[in-house]
This record gives C-alpha cells, structure tokens and sequence, in this order.
C-alpha cells in the first residue's frame, strides 16, 4: 500500500509546480514579445517595398489614426498628452501650382515654317476675285535634334622663301585630353548623362551609336577617369577649402561597391562620405569623398581643423571630431517614430504622439522660414522663435519621453524610437540656441538622393580610380545644383578653360557660385 505524501511534500510540489508555471510563463511572454517585434518587422517590411516611401504623410496617418482610435480604444492605454499652445502664428501655405501646359521658354531660338495656299486656290469661290492676305495664325511645337559633327582642326604653316630657314606653325589650343577624339562638349555630355540622369555608360554608348559614333563604354569610362584626375580635380580641391571655411557642415555617408580593390573582397562595401555647406550659405559646396571604410578618421581628415557647426546623424564616428559644435538630426528621430507608427497593426498609440510634437516643432521651422520683420535678420529671427515657441515642445515632449520609456518594450520599434530621442536629446536640442543650427539633415539627404538612384542603375565601380572620379564629378554637379547652375554648360566651361590654365593659376572664376549667369556659360 502507497504512503500518502505529507503535507509539507505536497507544499514542497505545489510550489515546485508554481515555480515551473511562473517560469513558463516568462518564457511564453518573452516568446510572445519576440513574436510582437517579428510581426512588426514584417509589416514594415512590406511597407518600406510597397508603400510610398514619402514621410509626408500627416495628413494621412493622422487621420487614419484618429479614425482607429474612435473605432476602438480598448488596445492602448496612452493618454493623449496635448502640445503646448505657444500662440505660434500660422505659417502662410504655399500657392497653389498651376495647372496646364507651360509656354515654351521665350530664350530659345524660333525658326518659322511657312505654310500657305496654293496659287490656285487664292481666288474668292464665291465671286472669284483675288483675296488678299488679313493675318496669319501661329502655333509652336518643341522641336529637339540629336547629332554629333567632327571639328577638323587646321594649323596653318609659315616659312620665308628667301631665307628658308624660318618655319612658323600656328598655335593650337589644348584639348581636354591630348590624344582623345573628345571635345569639352562631348566630355560634359557624357559626365552629365551618367552623373545627372544616371545613364550608365553602356546606355550612354548605345545612344552615341544611334548617331552613328561608335565608342565603346571602355573609352567612355577612360574619358571619366582621365577628366577627374587632369581638370576637374583642381576645381574640387578648391571647394573643399571653401567648405572648410564655412559655419556650418553637414555631414552623411552611404554605400558603394568596388570591385576592384586592393586586399578586399568584391562584394566588400565601400563608402561615399557626403558633405555639405548651410542651406542659406552665399556660396553653396557639396562634396563626396570615396574610402573604403566607414571609420572615423575619414571625417577627421576630410574636415581636420574644422571649428564650425556640424550637423550629422547618430553615428559615432561624427562625434568623434573634435573643435566642432555636433549637432542632431531631428528628421532621423521623427522617422524611427513613422516607422514604429507603420509598424503598428492599427494607427495610433505613442507613434503618434510624438509625431505630434514633431509636426509642432516643424511648424515653427516654417514660420522662420518667411520674410523676417524689418530690422532683424533671419538667423535673429529664427532664434527668438525657437526660443519662445520650440523650448516649451521640446520640454513637455522629454517629459513624455521619461512617461513612456518604462511602459514601451524596449525591442519594439517604439521603445528603440524613444531610447534613440532621449540618448540624442543634447544634440537634438542645440539647434535652439544658434539662429543658424538647421533642425535636421534633410538638405544633404536630398543631395545624397541622385547618388543613390544612380547606384541603381550602373550598381558598382569597376576600380578604385572610378570611385574616385565619380566622387568628384558627383560633387560638382550637385554644387552645380545647389548654385542653381546648369551642370552639363558649367561641365562644357570648365573642360575648356582648365587645359589652358596652368596648375598654379587661378580658378575662383570657374567655381559653381562664381559662374551663376547661364547665359554666359551658354555662350
């Protein structure tokens, strides 16, 4: 016969059995939190493929949100936190754009096409007499042609016939690249097609080959490489100086594969380092500089002595220049929290209450934005805005912060959203007390865009010294863009004025910011 357990063994299972429960338990709600975070991962994934990727979404996601959340409010226990009213006035909303076919511009020449009755149909059909000509209607049409044409160089000889010992040759003008079939026009074209249109250079020989000029892309990419490292280089090297200068820098980088490189494995990336003058600067530079890494003293070199502002996102390596005032970037913070909000299963909840306070901190950017009031300047102007309108934010938005840290998941999209928020928040926060501090980095992310939709495109560098060439002509078609000047007529300028300068003269005439009138580069 069986001996009953005694109380104490039963008390020693029972909690036996409710310690393996409790544990069962933390383990099926850690399991479940990882489900949560994979779940969430997906739907971003999905959206980040087939969504738009525009983070201009206010109006769509807040209504959507408001809409779920009158729907159903059981799933979130958050506590609408309301924005301080600052008594901000309202910024102006831009005009309309409008709609219809523009004129065709007045600077481009017209050539007229006569069209007009046969001489046997001039006679009145219903007395027959002659009629005579009252006006005439016009219409225009765009017209384009793409040709190309030789330039046959002729050098006249000299020689005396008495004497016969002097022999006179006309001077001939330096090419761009002694030896190459190129003209400056035919080295802008090509640079601008692969690094304006982001036209690979194969495509670029297949368009030259249905104007009957066959040049293989081998050639094309010589013509790229050699045009960097004799002419444009100079120009380069002097905007980096520029930028050195100025009082504000901003700084970013992204990938780039090269499949030639020394040590280095072909599928390794490499990195194009972009920088950045102000938005607002008189003389706007935009560079790029190829390494092969993503390490610190890539930054400390290209920028070593900088004392300036610098504005950079969160990566460390930034940070690590010393002499510079670093400054956050706030559209970094507000896209974790728009990816935390897209990541949900239903618009709303925390996501959506610091987008709040974004939309409140980005409204008084474009309030400063307009004209300031007479006598002050911008950068005073901005300030004194952000002092009395963006301080009282950005203090109840750190207070909700600090709320809602401990009550969110860390591994979710919106806890690792606000631990980014609060351990940048120094750097987040600096641009309130400098008139000149932008609030985030958007205006090279803009610059770095064309790079990157060019890198879908032709996909890799082949060498080193392709990488490099395309850092430089990235840079100067881009500051080209940023001094609102034409690339391919600044390309075609500055091809042929350097082969005619020595390597020590002076080139402040063919900077971007410098050669603003168009019409002169046209000419």
């Amino acid at each position: 016969m069986s001996r009953k357990p005694t109380t104490h063994e039963l008390e020693a299972l029972i909690a036996a059995h409710a310690a393996e429960i409790a544990a069962l338990k933390a383990e099926n709600e850690k399991l479940a939190q990882r489900v949560l975070h994979f779940e969430e991962q997906l739907r971003l994934e999905r959206l980040r493929r087939y969504a738009p990727k525009s983070e201009k979404l206010k109006e769509r996601i807040f209504n959507e949100a408001e809409q779920a959340a009158a729907e159903s409010r059981e799933d979130d226990d958050v506590e609408a936190v309301a924005v301080p009213d600052t008594g901000l006035p309202e910024a102006p909303k831009p005009a309309p754009k409008t709609r219809g076919r523009k004129p065709l511009p007045d600077d481009l020449p017209r050539q007229r096409v006569e069209h007009d009755l046969g001489e046997d149909q001039k006679d009145c059909p219903c007395c027959h007499n002659r009629m005579h000509r009252m006006g005439e209607t016009v219409t225009e049409q765009l017209h384009v042609e793409v040709k190309a044409s030789v330039l046959q160089h002729v050098r006249f000889k000299y020689a005396c016939r008495h004497c016969e010992r002097t022999a006179l040759n006309t001077p001939i003008v330096t090419a761009p690249m002694p030896g190459s079939v190129a003209t400056p026009s035919t080295l802008a074209l090509v640079l601008a097609n692969k690094y304006v249109d982001g036209t690979p250079l194969y495509r670029v020989a297949d368009a030259l080959g249905r104007a009957d000029v066959s040049i293989s892309r081998g050639t094309l990419g010589n013509w790229v490489i050699r045009a960097s490292e004799l002419h444009l280089h100079r120009i380069y090297d002097a905007l980096q100086q520029k930028l050195r200068s100025q009082p504000l820098v901003h700084g970013d980088e992204t990938w780039v594969q090269v499949l030639k490189e020394d040590g280095r494995d072909a599928q390794a990336k490499s990195f194009m380092w972009a920088y950045r003058s102000g938005q607002d600067c008189a003389q706007p530079v935009v560079l790029f500089d190829y390494q092969p890494g993503r390490g610190q003293e890539h930054p400390q070199a290209f920028l070593a002595g900088y004392r300036g502002l610098l504005m950079s996102d969160g990566y460390d390596a930034w940070r690590t220049l010393t002499g510079a005032t670093h400054l956050g970037c706030m559209a970094h913070a507000r896209r974790k929290f728009t990816d935390a909000l897209k990541a949900r299963t239903k618009p709303g909840g925390p996501p959506l209450q610091a987008l709040r306070f974004f939309e409140a901190l980005y409204e008084v950017e474009r309030v400063a934005r307009q004209t300031p009031p007479d006598g002050e300047t911008r950068a005073a102007y901005t300030l004194r805005l952000r002092q009395q309108h963006s301080l009282p934010v950005l203090a109840a938005f750190r207070t909700w912060l600090d709320d809602q840290a401990p009550k969110v998941l860390p591994e979710s999209f919106t806890g690792k959203a606000i631990a980014y928020a609060r351990n940048q928040w120094d750097y987040l926060t600096r641009y309130t007390s400098d008139g000149l501090a932008p609030i985030d980095n958007n205006v090279l992310e803009r610059d770095i865009r064309p790079f990157c939709t060019g890198r879908k495109s032709w996909l890799f560098s082949d060498t080193v010294a392709g990488a490099k060439a395309s850092a430089v002509t990235y840079s100067l078609v881009l500051t080209c863009r940023a001094c609102g000047v034409d690339p391919y007529a600044w390309l075609r300028h500055a091809l042929t004025e350097l082969p005619q300068r020595a390597p020590d003269a002076d080139i402040e005439d063919l900077l971007p910011f410098n050669c603003i009138a168009q019409k002169n580069l046209a000419s």
